[in-house]
């Protein structure tokens, strides 16, 4: 049986796209756009490869795009009148088996000072340092997780403090408030019991460094770079941003399904609003994200907030904007034949994103339909031998066969859209022969490197810009001061 027990979102990745809004999905569409405690900005999945964690799958949701790190005095809290959901198709049928339900409380405690002889309230989220217990914090945002799960929703267990409530550190609001952020969110990786699993998992809920690495602003003026540049010639947008995390480690055992490997799953968010007829209330699905940089430059500006509110299932009605895609034409009209116009339909385009690649990460039955999609079998790649090309770099642990934190999913989706696997996995239209597709193509913003250990740091690159070799995999956030921490000159 099939749990469709509140609305789904996913996004229909109909394209490799490469050149993003504010990270792969943030403020994609216009209604969303207003909403950014529901807007979902990156979506990862890969087989967890911290060392001995082999036999987990990672999964990360990022809520809250562009985080300034000073962005006080309420921070980032998410949405109390939301579900966060992480999907898993396990079947290949693009309807969800597995459904990770995330929902969010707030506790104020009213902390006030002697002003004059009155106990008056004070504005501000703490009144002194914070430590892990909550001293000073005038809010502290706790969660609940479900499995809603062949028919059934049952609660997750808090295997680390017992019961079913866990709590969200709160942001890294500076040195002065957290001395050791690191330290202190440690505090809140708790182990998980998961009904229907005999082995325990993992979640963390908080801020991290953004881990999307992108030439925003010139890639939102026309393009205003050289597609065919270094890698690593130009900074990376994100840098000095914060978001928010949703990560789950769950056994591949617990997410898999009979002899097929291979999963599929999306990220979504959920409103709570009032029916039509009286007070009854139901969810509104606001946010779908699977694939990377789908809506923000496949899916047409007229379907946009459809394409948010639908279900994998369903994206037949979007198939047009992955077969004839408008990207690669806007490209060619700005660079020549420096970016060519691969043939259509683009029935490459349609293995890569919406049934998977045969071979690499499509199941053994396969309904179309845009997420993201892992082969459980393919063994991770250790840190030190991770390429960022994933696939396209001889990388068969990395993007698209799911994907990592330091997986270059901008330069990836670019070379794909513009040819690169043309006469490999699909036609894109029989008559093309593009002499182009085998380019490099790129943003030229890239990664420093998959962790600390394994920096590359050439050009432009930011040595920050990279990831822990551990769970949660995303960087430690930015503090909000001092100042020259996060780009901001002192």
């Amino acid at each position: 049986m099939k749990t469709r027990a509140m609305s789904r979102s996913t996004l229909l990745a109909a394209t490799f796209l490469p050149l993003c809004a504010v990270a792969s999905s943030h403020r994609e569409a216009p209604s969303i756009a207003g909403q950014p405690r529901v807007d979902g900005t990156d979506f990862y999945m890969f087989r967890s490869y911290e060392p001995g964690r082999s036999a987990y799958v990672t999964f990360i949701a990022n809520y809250i795009p562009l985080e300034d790190p000073a962005g006080g005095p309420n921070f980032f809290n998410l949405d109390e009148n939301a579900v966060y959901q992480i999907n898993v198709d396990n079947d290949g049928d693009a309807v969800s088996d597995l459904s990770f339900e995330f929902t969010f409380k707030n506790t104020f405690k009213d902390l006030a000072v002697s002003a004059g002889g009155d106990k008056t309230p004070v504005p501000l989220i703490n009144i002194g340092p914070i430590n892990p217990a909550g001293a000073n914090l005038n809010l502290i945002q706790t969660y609940s997780i479900a499995l809603s799960h062949h028919g059934r929703r049952e609660e997750i267990g808090n295997a680390t403090l017992g019961g079913t409530t866990f709590l969200k550190p709160t942001d890294n609001i500076g040195h002065k408030s957290i001395g050791d952020y690191a330290e202190y969110a440690s505090h809140f990786l708790y182990d998980i019991s998961i009904p229907g699993c005999s082995m325990p998992g993992r979640v963390f809920v908080g801020q991290r460094k953004d881990g999307f690495v992108v030439n925003l602003g010139e890639v939102f003026d026309l393009v205003n770079t050289n597609p065919v540049g270094p890698r690593g010639g130009e900074p990376n947008t994100l840098t000095h941003k914060n978001v928010t995390s949703l990560a789950l480690e769950i056994p591949i055992q617990c997410v898999t399904s009979g002899k097929d490997p291979v999963i599929g799953a999306w990220t979504t968010a959920s409103l709570r609003t009032k029916g039509d007829w009286g007070d009854h209330e139901h969810w509104q699905q606001v946010s779908r994200l699977g694939m990377p940089l789908v809506n923000e430059l496949v899916i047409g500006l007229p379907a946009k907030d459809k394409f948010n509110a639908s279900e994998p299932v369903h994206d037949t009605q979007f198939l047009s904007y992955v077969t004839n895609p408008s990207l690669p034409v806007l490209l060619n009209s700005l660079f020549g034949n420096a970016a060519m116009v691969p043939g259509m339909p683009r029935n490459d385009l349609v293995a890569a994103f919406l049934t998977g690649v045969k071979g690499i990460n499509q199941p053994l039955k396969v309904t179309p339909g845009e997420m993201l999609r892992l082969n459980t079998s393919t063994p991770p790649t250790p840190v030190a031998a991770q390429n960022d090309l994933g696939v396209l770099g001889g990388d068969l642990g990395g993007f698209p066969n799911g994907r990592r934190p330091y997986d270059d999913v901008v330069d990836i989706t670019l070379r794909v859209a513009e040819g690169a696997l043309c006469g490999a996995i699909g036609n894109c239209g029989a008559e093309t022969k593009d002499p182009n597709n085998g380019l490099p193509y790129t943003d030229g913003a890239r990664s420093a490197g998959p962790d600390a250990a394994h920096l590359q740091v050439t050009g432009a690159i930011d040595p920050t810009d990279t990831y822990l070799s551990v769970f949660p995999y995303l960087m430690t956030p930015i503090p909000g001061s001092p100042n020259g921490d996060n780009g901001v000159a002192e």
